[in-house]
């Protein structure tokens, strides 16, 4: 678990990370280097959850590679459905980070959202779901190493 206390907001647990997988973590459908290793460090504070509507076909090697089995999205509604997979985590313990639109409504649910700016490009409604945006995947998970940087970026 990860706890914050910001001021104005007040104390917040979070316990599970949950991130879009196309755009956030690959990139082309390309697991991004040093992803994986980065992931796993967290795995014991945070529950880790990918979510992913398996654009490019490849979500098997990269389940493989992240050793995780990736949540698949059906087409049709995504945005709604990553949003309930964050409430029925219990959405007030919940790190969501993405930048697509379909990821607007879970970055949006989540007690943190973090979008990041991607290769692939970045949603603008996502972008306005979003507590905090980051320049990259690598800028964002440091953010959960260094949580004052959370508590300086958000207090109020």
């Amino acid at each position: 678990m990860i706890e914050l206390n910001i001021p104005g907001r007040g104390i917040v647990q979070l316990e599970h990370l949950v991130c879009d997988v196309s755009g956030t973590l690959a990139i082309d459908g390309q697991l991004i280097e040093g992803v994986a290793r980065t992931l796993r460090s967290f795995k014991d504070r945070l529950t880790i959850h990918v979510l992913t509507a398996d654009t490019h076909g490849r979500q098997a090697i990269i389940d493989q590679q992240l050793g995780l089995n990736a949540v698949r999205i059906t087409p049709g509604q995504e945005r709604e459905q990553k949003a309930a997979y964050i409430s029925n985590l219990g959405a007030e313990r919940v790190i969501a980070i993405g930048q697509g639109a379909n990821d607007a409504g879970m970055l949006q649910s989540a007690a943190l959202g973090i979008c990041i700016l991607s290769r692939e490009g970045t949603a603008i409604e996502s972008v306005l779901a979003a507590d905090i945006l980051a320049p990259d995947i690598f800028s964002a998970l440091e953010l959960l190493e260094k949580p004052l940087r959370i508590v300086a970026t958000l207090r109020k």
